[in-house]
């Protein structure tokens, strides 16, 4: 038993890039477990409501003891001042996606002083200049596009949608572009994903890539098929609720 414990401590150590723990908040150990399996990008919902920021799914299942702080920003702290500045020792950049359930200006407001006293670990975005910290936070959701836009110096990212492409946001405002893969894909998991939809997603991958943003899609089948097609395609983020299993599949590809 100990012999298994040590060999997935090892396999946890290895940051993947790729790796993105959908509705991370639902996990029994919200963060840690996706850290504990190399995870890069954790997503949050969260809630502003009674004058705090709480992490949930759902309106009616808020819990004031599971604020933001709490699950994810405190323990990333520690986990920074732990590994010398980074939150995977050698490991890139963790993005913190944060998705706005309630009014954006509000939430945002709420946020900004927040994220303030956690600023040395955080990215830094400026109009023409990304500073990289050990924590990339990028808002979506009920997205304060304009609000945050108009600082000069932001500790904060957009996530854009494919539409927005066309106004070619900066990507030091909209590192990342999301969007609904059932919006522009038929593939539901079964069978292999058509030429005319496989030259489609990787037409939308150059393209955002050319234009110097990430890219990720969400409901994409959660199944090791969707998880090799966004893989193979080039896709920077993979959405899953599965930790092992993307793990597993990201690490013995």
């Amino acid at each position: 038993m100990l012999a298994l414990s040590a060999a997935a401590c090892a396999r946890a150590a290895e940051p993947l890039p790729q790796a993105h723990s959908h509705n991370d908040y639902e996990h029994k150990r919200p963060l840690l477990d996706a850290l504990d399996h190399g995870f890069c990008s954790v997503e949050a919902d969260i809630y502003f409501t009674n004058g705090a920021l709480l992490v949930a799914h759902d309106a009616d299942k808020v819990d004031p003891k599971r604020t933001l702080e709490a699950l994810y920003l405190e323990p990333l702290r520690e986990r920074v001042k732990k590994n010398g500045g980074r939150v995977h020792p050698n490991g890139p950049s963790l993005l913190l996606l944060i998705d706005f359930k309630t009014e954006a200006k509000s939430t945002y407001a709420a946020l900004r002083p927040v994220l303030e006293k956690y600023r040395d670990m955080l990215t830094k975005f400026r109009e023409t200049e990304t500073r990289t910290g050990a924590v990339s936070v990028v808002l979506s959701g009920n997205r304060p596009i304009n609000t945050v836009a108009g600082e000069r110096e932001r500790l904060v990212g957009i996530d854009g949608r494919l539409p927005d492409l066309d106004e070619s946001p900066s990507p030091h405002l909209v590192p990342l572009v999301s969007d609904n893969w059932t919006k522009y894909f038929e593939w539901r998991g079964q069978g292999a994903l058509s030429e005319t939809e496989q030259a489609k997603l990787k037409a939308f991958v150059a393209r955002t890539h050319a234009a110097g943003h990430k890219i990720r899609f969400w409901a994409v089948p959660d199944t090791e098929a969707g998880w090799r097609v966004m893989r193979d395609a080039g896709v920077d983020l993979i959405n899953t609720d599965n930790l092992p299993g993307l793990q597993k599949f990201l690490s013995t590809r």
